[in-house]
């Protein structure tokens, strides 16, 4: 079997960029926290190269071709044609394989179980450019006091983001579900989203100067609660990758006709008056996720406005130079959310068109709405304290 070289021509680029930029003598901490900073912003690039993997593995159903989870040992892939047929024969052994790939050769089963082990490859690759880097920074006492705790909670929100993402593979390890649990796997991407902001988060505390950020008690509320709506969201985009939700309703600006569905027929006969039909119906989930796209948009649209008046009082700051980035990326993410769902009836087993590549895209507009949303929480102050 050969893997194909798709993330480590990347991580190389990134990497020797990064060496580069480390001065050969560092003197001042102001300089050692620039280093460090720039550490945690390669974890960081590497955090979304992991998330987008994530989708990958998703998209193409990959997720439970390997059906163990050997953290140390897993890190090989079967090396003998003996070890290849132990590991399909594991396959066939789980209602994925039993009722939708039966047809599958040893070939196709290497195709799948190649990027679900790149995804758990590339975890293992995260942790341990953070583990060496802790060691060394460590040794060259380039950390003072303050960062200790911060660093040990990063550690912790990756262990136990590996421990969730097993939790959520063992739902789909059985006779009877032919994916995972989606609230599993939103929970497994909300928490990776998490580590992500955490890690960017303890990067701009290193990097941005007190100078650069400006004091507005309100502003930090509603920017926090713009964020909390956020996440709301990205969990219903979770549910609708999760419950395979596009491909019911891939019609655009009504719901397979209707603005408000009120009765599912190809499902039952249900209509929406569970509150567990929220979370688990395909329909009510993506009218759900597309009405708070709505109102998301609105909302960092206000945002925005506010944003110009809070930095106008300080023309220098960080919030001068980021407030316009959160409302362009909604907009270019509900577009794509759009065109994603518009061809979700066009997908075919085991080939990565375009609906694949926008909900990729998708994913990754998202992440930076995320993102740049925090960096502009960062630059407000509740108080102005040294």
């Amino acid at each position: 079997m050969s893997f194909h070289p798709v993330i480590t021509p990347i991580f190389s680029n990134v990497t020797l960029q990064f060496q580069n930029r480390i001065p050969l003598t560092v003197t001042t901490p102001e300089q050692k926290r620039t280093i460090v900073a720039r550490w945690l912003l390669l974890g960081v690039a590497m955090l979304i190269i992991q998330i987008l993997l994530g989708g990958v593995t998703r998209l193409t159903g990959s997720g439970l071709s390997i059906t163990e989870w050997k953290p140390l040992m897993g890190a090989l892939p079967p090396m003998s044609e003996n070890a290849w047929q132990i590991a399909f024969e594991k396959y066939k052994g789980i209602a994925q394989y039993k009722y939708m790939n039966a047809h599958f050769t040893l070939s196709d089963f290497k195709s799948i179980y190649f990027w679900e082990w790149m995804h758990r490859e590339w975890a293992r690759l995260v942790g341990v450019v953070f583990l060496i880097g802790f060691l060394y920074f460590l040794a060259k006492k380039y950390f003072d006091q303050r960062m200790v705790m911060p660093f040990a909670v990063l550690f912790i929100l990756g262990g136990l983001q590996g421990a969730l993402g097993w939790i959520m593979v063992q739902s789909g390890l059985n006779d009877t579900n032919l994916y995972v649990n989606h609230i599993r796997l939103s929970i497994h991407f909300i928490a990776a989203l998490i580590l992500l902001c955490y890690t960017l988060w303890f990067a701009l505390i290193l990097l941005v100067p007190a100078e650069k950020r400006v004091v507005n008690k309100r502003f930090f509320v509603f920017t926090l609660l713009t964020i909390g709506f956020l996440f709301i969201q990205l969990f219903y985009g979770a549910f609708m990758a999760g419950l395979k939700a596009a491909p019911v309703a891939a019609t655009w600006p009504t719901l397979n006709g209707q603005w408000i569905p009120d009765q599912v027929n190809t499902y039952g006969n249900q209509t929406f008056t569970s509150i567990a039909q929220y979370v688990s119906h395909p329909v009510a989930v993506q009218f759900i996720h597309r009405t708070l796209a709505y109102i998301l948009c609105g909302l960092l649209l206000a945002w925005f406005l506010v944003a110009g008046k809070v930095a106008k009082r300080q023309p220098g700051s960080l919030l001068a130079r980021t407030r316009h980035w959160p409302l362009l990326l909604v907009l270019i993410q509900a577009l794509l959310g759009i065109l994603t769902v518009l061809n979700a009836s066009n997908t075919i087993s085991g080939h990565f068109g375009l609906f694949e590549w926008l909900a990729e895209a998708h994913q990754l507009i998202a992440m930076f709405l995320l993102i740049t949303l925090v960096i502009n929480l960062y630059s407000i102050k509740i108080a102005d304290r040294p």
